[in-house]
């Protein structure tokens, strides 16, 4: 089983949401095949698994029209699927899906976490789903074109440190003169995490060997889990943490908590 990778850590700060794509242009052999390898080998959960289709996606993204405008000329996809009898499934969903975008993003390729605005049904003729599993997002996957729309550019903070909240309003626990540099290196890569309508719905408590993520924000859902988003912010998380020579494990907790990430 293949196990989280340092190098994903650059393409937290290079990952953009982008919905243009150059059509036409095929990925490449190697990137190909370096994906179907993550996919199939980074499953630190048996719930939840992440498929990659390098199949035109056309009729999938045909009417993906949502707030960031439509999605076009992507040669291939990701599904994220989660077994639904897993109470911790969108934290899971969210922790081994962004694993798949960064790896996108480290092989120049673009991504969108896609939850809505596109065919299921198209998905769910190419992709073999379980009794209990479901298909939660999708994310189209290509050569992105130089040109941003101006929706891409709104949305993704183009220009900008990702628009993300000042990271004192998201921490709490030890004072921030007292946090260990792998724990202020894990916060400030969770941070930079995507999420729904660029909510950060997550709040991370630092203590001396621990940091809890939990679900802070309240507001509008846009039918997508809070606890998805939290999950890609775990994989940031410990992303930020590894690159200073910190490991830990996950310890899974219930609402509104999502899970404590402590030190080995």
């Amino acid at each position: 089983m293949m196990h989280i990778s340092p190098g994903w850590y650059p393409a937290i700060n290079s990952r953009r949401s982008r919905r243009n794509y150059e059509k036409g242009r095929p990925i490449g052999a190697e990137a190909l095949n370096r994906l179907h390898e993550v996919c199939s080998g980074f499953r630190p959960y048996g719930s939840v698994r992440v498929e990659f289709i390098d199949e035109p996606p056309d009729d999938i993204f045909a009417n993906a029209l949502g707030f960031y405008g439509n999605i076009k000329g992507a040669p291939a996809f990701l599904a994220f699927i989660g077994d639904t009898s897993d109470p911790h499934m969108q934290e899971k969903v969210g922790y081994a899906g962004e694993a798949a975008v960064l790896e996108s993003t480290s092989l120049g390729l673009g991504t969108c976490w896609v939850a809505l605005t596109y065919n299921a049904r198209a998905v769910k003729s190419l992709v073999k789903l379980d009794k209990e599993e479901k298909l939660i997002c999708v994310s189209p996957v290509g050569y992105t074109t130089e040109q941003w729309s101006f929706e891409e550019k709104v949305f993704s903070g183009f220009g900008s440190n990702h628009q993300r909240k000042p990271l004192p309003s998201m921490v709490s626990g030890q004072p921030e003169t007292s946090w260990p540099v792998w724990a202020k290196s894990a916060v400030e890569a969770a941070r930079l995490a995507p999420s729904a309508m660029n909510r950060q719905p997550w709040g991370f408590r630092v203590e001396e060997r621990s940091i809890t993520v939990y679900v802070k924000d309240r507001g509008p859902e846009f039918n997508v889990a809070r606890r998805l988003d939290c999950g890609i912010a775990m994989l940031h998380l410990e992303l930020g943490a590894l690159i200073r020579g910190v490991s830990g494990e996950w310890e899974p907790l219930k609402q509104p908590q999502v899970a404590r990430f402590t030190v080995r």
